[in-house]
């Protein structure tokens, strides 16, 4: 017999971090999650396809453009909310076995209960740090690793070093994919800074963003990549990015290491483990 579709109720929720606020999404449709009065995530209860943020949207596309529908997809998500990404991977990829972790448990718990998200082993929310649960992992364990994780609008700093990288690296198979959500100001400091330090680890990197982000002309997010195997965008890559409503370029190669200007951060206390 079938699950109960979820009925989401509009509202302020308390979190363990502080508070969670549902409400239906005026313009697009759906449901829009705040955390702290920070957009956080949207889901269409109807659709898993649908990705309201540009750039989910652009990190589906990078996945997709190197793993085909039927590839067997082991996907780790550092940062949960509500689980848009995963939801449309297991959704593009039947076989596929993904883990999002989520600091907070009570979000956990509530978003499992307002949203039709799928079930183990398919996807399994795991509470706890993003770099605790890397760190713990085994090495060559998963095919991808999203960094999409947020304390207001910045990235906690201790999953941005090129230790917290190397622990990435570490549990990534052979030619594995590591997107890395990152928003910034105008002054694209915080961007420079993980770029450097996914280029200090990885022996490839791409950037995808809309123009006017890599010319520091808005706040916004831009998404890096890094692998171990060649990032040159394909033509269908370029393609789909470009007819987004938010057309997104790419920069690949040196460019995409120049952009970094040797900014990488690195742990206080040296390297872990």
């Amino acid at each position: 017999m079938a699950r109960p579709h979820p009925t989401p109720v509009a509202g302020e929720y308390p979190i363990d971090c502080g508070t969670a606020q549902l409400a239906p999404d005026p313009v697009s449709g759906g449901w829009l999650l705040q955390i702290n009065g920070t957009h956080s995530s949207h889901i269409d209860p109807d659709d898993p396809t649908v990705l309201d943020f540009e750039y989910l949207r652009q990190m589906a596309a990078v996945i997709e453009d190197r793993h085909p529908a039927d590839a067997h997809l082991r996907a780790l998500h550092l940062g949960g909310a509500a689980c848009a990404l995963p939801r449309y991977l297991a959704h593009r990829y039947a076989s596929s076995r993904q883990v999002a972790v989520e600091i907070d448990a009570e979000l956990a718990r509530l978003v499992r209960e307002w949203f039709d998200l799928p079930r183990a082993p398919r996807l399994r929310i795991r509470v706890g740090d993003a770099r605790a649960v890397v760190e713990s992992l085994q090495p060559q364990s998963r095919d991808v690793v999203v960094r999409d994780a947020f304390s207001g609008d910045r990235t906690p700093e201790h999953l941005t070093t090129v230790e917290f990288v190397t622990a990435v690296h570490r549990v990534l198979a052979p030619g594995g994919l590591y997107l890395a959500n990152c928003g910034d100001s105008r002054d694209l400091g915080n961007v420079r800074a993980d770029v450097a330090a996914t280029a200090e680890v990885f022996a490839h990197v791409l950037l995808v963003a809309d123009p006017a982000m890599f010319k520091g002309r808005r706040t916004g997010n831009v998404v890096i990549v890094g692998s171990d195997a060649p990032l040159d965008p394909s033509a269908a890559l370029v393609r789909r990015l470009l007819s987004d409503p938010l057309p997104a370029h790419t920069v690949a190669g040196d460019d995409a290491r120049a952009f970094g200007r040797g900014q990488a951060r690195h742990d206080p206390t040296g390297p872990t483990g």
